[in-house]
């Protein structure tokens, strides 16, 4: 089958022939890959940003945020069948350690992650389990929910932490509205009633940001704090949710903030620097955010299959791979990257 590899970071991913998985376990799940989510984390891992921090040994197949259909089962899967169309949860976990007995399974301490620690799915077909698929329902195609698996959860999990300090008459402020944030605004339309402000430096993402519910939109150009002060009365958000993670957007976070405001850190690359007396005088909270639990993706797909989420993206053939991942770099992309393997 085609797959595309990372042989070296730092180097472009080579689309290559490789054997195709095989069920070596009564729980694995072999799945016919009919979308394959681009991510900055792509990026990152190309240019060797994870290199040390994540266990892998190279070449592998990246891409970790997938959907398709259902090409094989092991013995004992009883939750799916071949044919069924599905989306599939970034990790692969174990169910046996406390993490996952709390339902707080993206912390499972046995865990294996497709794309990033083993092979994963910019390729025709890919290896999972059964405790990671989710069924969809007949009305969802998996390449219009690919991105959903990892964008769309990482952006719901965080909106349902946020939910928790975000009650009527309150705003939160969304930096970025791309790949990942486009589909925070409308998981935030959904999950609160906050006065949504969205910040970015493409006039594009702010314009799908005002057609996606946001009360506000702001160019990132230097103005954009003031301007945020002005919109909460001078005081600051309740919450600034970060889908960006690097440059000036982390420094600049805690000027949106009002007293004992939440920042909530999605998109990563940089560095958060604040003095501690910062913290103390304030009682600001920052709050890491990674994917979200299984349950979390099962309540998004219907949230997908009622309408109220989606994401907007543009496909490519896997054959279109460089391609792809240049408009992502170049942020060209007004959504989220879809590779098209089958």
């Amino acid at each position: 089958m085609k797959a595309a590899r990372l042989h070296a970071y730092g180097e472009a991913l080579a689309l290559e022939e490789v054997r195709e998985p095989a069920i070596n376990g009564p729980f694995e799940v072999i799945v016919r890959v009919g979308g394959a989510g681009l991510c900055r984390t792509d990026l990152h891992i190309l240019d060797g940003q994870l290199e040390g921090r994540v266990d892998v040994e190279l070449p592998y197949t990246l891409g970790h945020e997938n959907a398709g259909w259902v090409a094989e089962i092991g013995s004992a899967v009883t939750t799916v069948a071949v044919g069924d169309p599905v989306i599939v949860h970034p990790l692969m976990t174990c169910g046996f350690c406390r993490a996952c007995r709390a339902g707080d399974d993206m912390h499972c301490e046995k865990s294996e992650f497709p794309g990033l620690t083993t092979d994963g799915g910019f390729a025709e077909l890919l290896k999972t389990s059964a405790r990671a698929v989710v069924k969809l329902d007949p009305t969802l195609d998996p390449k219009d929910v690919a991105a959903l698996s990892d964008a769309g959860l990482a952006a719901y999990h965080t909106v349902k932490k946020a939910a928790q300090v975000l009650h009527p008459g309150t705003r939160v402020v969304v930096i970025g509205a791309g790949g990942l944030g486009h589909i925070g605004i409308q998981c935030l339309k959904v999950v609160t009633s906050a006065e949504i402000i969205v910040v970015d430096s493409s006039p594009a993402a702010l314009e799908l940001a005002r057609e996606l519910g946001a009360d506000h939109v702001l160019l990132f150009d230097g103005a954009h704090v003031a301007a945020v002060k002005d919109f909460t009365d001078g005081n600051g958000a309740e919450a600034v949710i970060d889908f960006v993670g690097e440059g000036d957007a982390i420094g600049e976070a805690a000027g949106m903030l009002r007293r004992s405001g939440t920042y909530y850190a999605v998109g990563y690359g940089g560095t958060l620097e604040i003095p501690t007396i910062d913290l103390t005088s304030t009682e600001l909270s920052f709050v890491g955010n990674l994917v979200g639990t299984y349950n979390e993706l099962a309540e998004l797909m219907t949230l997908a299959a009622q309408g109220r989420v989606r994401a907007h993206t543009t496909t490519y053939p896997l054959d279109a791979i460089a391609a792809a991942v240049e408009d992502l770099r170049a942020g060209r992309l007004r959504g989220r990257g879809i590779l098209l393997p089958s």
